[in-house]
């Protein structure tokens, strides 16, 4: 869920992990990254979102970049997820700044080769995590 929709974010953390399941928060592009902080060390994901959200096929902002980096600095042991505007040419760029987990959907359905996209794709991840 995305952080500054919650109006109690640690009861819907609470009940979300009562439930059996695992917790990813979200944080828009135009959200201070410090604003997932306080639940970084209760939630199983981190998403940083690298368009904003509702559009597919929009181009990576990547000043939202930094963002992954910060996180994975301050918390090592989160999954750090990017979504929105990955593709095989900028995958090592979102890697290295921490992402370890990708949503990829224009960059993989639109590529000549879905399955090359793929594996390009994990291969970029896998280099830098």
């Amino acid at each position: 869920f995305i952080v500054v929709t919650a109006d109690r974010t640690d009861i819907v953390i609470e009940k979300i992990k009562e439930a059996g399941m695992k917790v990813g928060i979200a944080v828009k592009p135009k959200t201070p990254i410090e604003w997932a902080y306080p639940y970084a060390e209760k939630v199983d994901k981190i998403l940083v979102m690298t368009v904003e959200p509702g559009i597919g096929g929009q181009k990576l902002i990547e000043s939202c970049l930094p963002k992954c980096k910060a996180v994975r600095e301050r918390f090592p042991n989160v999954d750090i997820q990017v979504d929105g505007g990955i593709s095989v040419n900028n995958i090592e760029r979102i890697a290295e700044a921490g992402a370890n987990v990708i949503v990829s959907g224009t960059g993989v359905f639109k590529h000549p080769n879905p399955a090359d996209a793929i594996s390009a794709l994990r291969k970029g991840v896998q280099k830098f995590n």
